[in-house]
């Protein structure tokens, strides 16, 4: 755990550390769009402890990780000392949620510290998440309980190591005063850092009011920073929605490959940059089921395992209707009676692709996961009725696809144990087998491939509960960090760990609920 490890120094200590390090911020956002945010500064806590920090998160960000580790990184990250060059704001954003429109969200609780540039020449977003009411708040206390602040470090992390675009957490800081929400929780601090917090939301807040100048602004603003390549094409908003439709559908699909459900996608959690956000009632598949829902607010259903692809194309309308006041400028009918109506027309095309990128994007890995190299017209049958097998004998669908890999060696015993009527398998494996055998690629690599692309572990249900009141109930960090440590290796099966590869038992899965971290 040498890159990322547990902190517990305290604001006692500040007096004997260095002064906070240099950051190297370089605040676009404050600096281009004033007049979209609020200014706003990070409410002091009591006692900040830093209990985790992420050391090779920090390298990237070009941050002196062993000058952050310490009493200082507590009182920076915690909002006691804010450092030269940082830019706090809160930034506004709209949304829609559960299908309503919110027209005033923003960030209640939440304020960009400021940005960096990364190693790789990526600006980044540096944010604190639990840092206080702003404006925003809307009634809110603006702070944040540990176990949501723990579950999104790591959650993000999993997320990352699988190839998943995401958020990560930077740090995580104890507060040392209690939130009230059902009960007394400890508070918490959240380091977030994100390609950008730019979200359809963000778009929708300006749209809604008719704030044509600042739409444009923004939009301008955000394009420039995650696709200038457009930048100068005349149809520079059409193909930035196409843009973003295609990071979105690549996401989803990524999701549903790994059997993630996000639990909560209101407009305001879906990124214009494609990464994953805000992991609240966030939950992975254990036996497959497409109408899996854990969120204990969502109950009808809209926001399940199998409607994630629906919802995000819905979601990237509402991204096509907060830029129609620009698409309108756009094509040879811009200026004309027709120019709305041909705005529609192209945006709706746009939109109609998204069910083509997310089909490529899934299928593309679902043949990974099956172990074929090549595509032929049959492979999404095959596909479908691997899961409808899962479906019909509720089985894991993490380990399927793990044993799956083993039954490309010849062993099919470890995969007919999670079948309750394993008769059933076998015509499927018999159509798997024959087309594999069309390609040339050898038992061994196959096996290889699949393992590469099917994680043994992922960030199990119950013990993610089980680390989260571990630290919550008794201050204690130690499942936390050996869970956070194993997710760094998920594709290594290691007998150490194979408890926390486990499916919980189905009476305890069947009543799991997750919770927004508010």
């Amino acid at each position: 755990m040498s890159q990322m490890h547990s902190c517990t120094a305290t604001a006692a200590a500040l007096l004997a550390g260095p002064e906070l390090p240099p950051i190297a911020f370089d605040n676009s956002f404050a600096r281009e769009l004033e007049g979209l945010y609020v200014p706003w500064q990070p409410a002091p806590v009591p006692d900040p402890r830093l209990l985790w920090f992420n050391d090779a998160l920090a390298a990237e960000l070009g941050l002196d990780a062993a000058a952050l580790c310490g009493a200082r990184g507590a009182a920076l990250f915690g909002g006691n000392a804010v450092p030269a060059g940082a830019a706090p704001l809160a930034q506004a954003y709209a949304g829609h949620q559960f299908g309503g429109f919110s027209p005033q969200l923003g960030d209640g609780r939440a304020l960009l510290l400021g940005e960096v540039i990364d190693r790789h020449g990526q600006r980044r977003d540096v944010a604190f998440k639990g840092s206080g009411r702003t404006p925003f708040a809307r009634g809110g206390d603006g702070k944040a309980a540990l176990g949501p602040v723990l579950r999104e470090a790591l959650l993000g992390e999993a997320m990352h190591v699988l190839g998943v675009p995401t958020t990560r957490a930077l740090a995580v800081v104890a507060t040392g005063e209690p939130v009230r929400r059902e009960r007394a929780l400890p508070g918490a601090v959240l380091t977030r850092v994100a390609a950008s917090h730019l979200r359809v939301g963000s778009l929708e807040f300006f749209a809604a009011r008719g704030q044509i100048q600042e739409l444009t602004r923004l939009a301008e603003y955000a394009l420039a920073r995650h696709d200038p390549e457009l930048a100068g094409r005349a149809d520079r908003w059409l193909a930035w929605l196409h843009a973003v439709t295609g990071r979105q559908a690549r996401l989803v699909a990524q999701w549903m490959n790994l059997g993630f459900i996000h639990g909560v996608m209101n407009t305001d959690n879906m990124t214009l940059s494609g990464e994953t956000i805000d992991y609240g009632p966030c939950a992975f598949l254990e036996a497959y089921d497409p109408a899996t829902v854990f969120s204990s607010i969502d109950h009808g259903g809209r926001y399940g395992f199998g409607n994630q692809p629906r919802i995000a194309r819905w979601n990237l309308a509402r991204l096509a209707e907060a830029l129609l006041p620009l698409l309108v400028q756009e094509g040879p009918e811009a200026g004309t009676d027709r120019a709305t109506a041909a705005a529609i027309e192209r945006a709706q095309a746009v939109l109609e692709g998204f069910d083509a990128m997310f089909e490529a994007a899934h299928r593309a890995g679902q043949r990974a996961k099956l172990g074929l190299s090549g595509a032929q017209a049959q492979d999404g049958e095959l596909a479908d009725d691997w899961l409808d097998l899962l479906l019909q004998q509720q089985v894991d669908f993490t380990l399927a696809w793990r044993r799956l890999a083993d039954a490309a060696l010849g062993n099919t015993g470890p995969l007919r144990a999670l079948f309750a009527a394993p008769v059933a398998l076998e015509a499927w494996l018999a159509r798997w087998h024959t087309r594999c055998a069309a390609e040339p690629t050898t038992a061994a690599a196959r096996a290889a491939a699949m393992r590469r692309a099917s994680p043994w572990l992922i960030p199990r249900n119950h013990r993610v509960e089980e680390a989260l009141a571990a630290a919550v109930d008794r201050d204690d960090l130690a499942p936390f960090l050996r869970l956070l440590s194993a997710l760094q290796q998920p594709f290594d099966e290691r007998p150490t760990d194979a408890d926390l590869a486990e499916p919980a038992a189905p009476e305890l899965t069947a009543h799991y609920r997750t919770f927004c971290g508010t």
